[in-house]
């Protein structure tokens, strides 16, 4: 039945699976459903999110990998939250975030304030968590994640990604003049690609719904069994909404986003006569 997967157990089974491939390679759902005594199809559930273990499942399967005691516990913590409630990204550290974006079909990003991240380069990314005060031994963490997710951009089958950025945002000056014309010109080069579809909001449009704060809907393909997630990003964690309610207020912000934005061409054409300025004024 679609729908039946909840972000916090897909997040944790996605950890096991790493955990595992990670501290005993040459493991398999087989093996491992032999070493702790269970079904084999039991840990594949588990793995692929369809079920939630418990939390002294999870124990006895990182101690079975040998996975250390930190690591361990992190997981055994993160399985004692309830699917029913909205997940919190320090749940599942950036696990959530890099999960979302390998099994999405869809992604759908309203930005009001900055560059979405899936269409950042490395500077521009690098000075957003720097601008927000992240500590600097998280930095280089935040900044591997965001490129991580870019993959999905460019995967043998990818991703289909609709960006809806407020005009505003392609004059800030967060780098500098020569970076940030760089930046607009990977936005260009995405926004050519058939699955990447980049939409520029004008400064005159009576209501902007990325004003009530950024967002993204992800949306997944039958066979992943998920429905849509709603995104919220902050500069210390993310929420994650699945409740239907919930979900169609935000599906409803993006149609709302489509409607105002002008064309993808038109888009290309704006971003390209704001590079323009930026090189004719340095």
């Amino acid at each position: 039945m679609a729908g039946t997967k909840g972000t916090l157990a897909v997040t944790l089974g996605a950890e096991m699976r790493d955990a595992r491939k990670k501290y005993l390679p040459d493991s398999t759902v087989r093996s491992m459903s032999d070493l702790l005594g269970v079904q084999h199809p039991t840990v594949s559930r588990w793995e692929t999110g369809e079920r939630k273990p418990r939390p002294e499942d999870v124990a006895a399967y990182m101690v079975a990998i040998g996975a250390p005691a930190a690591k361990r516990e992190e997981l055994v913590e993160m399985a004692r939250g309830s699917s029913s409630k909205p997940m919190l990204e320090d749940q599942g550290k950036y696990a959530a975030m890099l999960e979302i974006a390998r099994t999405a079909k869809e992604l759908v990003h309203v930005a009001p304030a900055l560059l979405p991240g899936m269409l950042q380069t490395e500077p521009y990314a690098r000075a957003v968590f720097v601008e927000t005060g992240l500590a600097s031994s998280l930095i280089d963490t935040r900044v591997a994640v965001r490129l991580g997710q870019q993959t999905a951009l460019t995967r043998r089958y990818p991703l289909i990604y609709r960006a809806f950025i407020w005009e505003p945002v392609l004059h800030a000056a967060l780098i500098d003049g020569e970076s940030m014309s760089d930046q607009l010109k990977h936005l260009l080069v995405m926004g050519e690609r058939p699955n990447v579809h980049v939409r520029i909001i004008p400064m005159c449009v009576k209501w902007n719904p990325g004003w009530e704060g950024p967002f993204s809907v992800a949306t997944f393909p039958d066979e992943v069994e998920r429905g849509p997630v709603v995104q919220l990003e902050n500069k210390v964690s993310a929420l994650y909404l699945e409740a239907p309610a919930d979900v169609d207020l935000y599906q409803s912000d993006a149609r709302r986003a489509e409607e105002v934005a002008i064309s993808s061409e038109e888009s290309a054409e704006l971003i390209a006569s704001v590079i323009n300025s930026k090189e004719t004024t340095t």
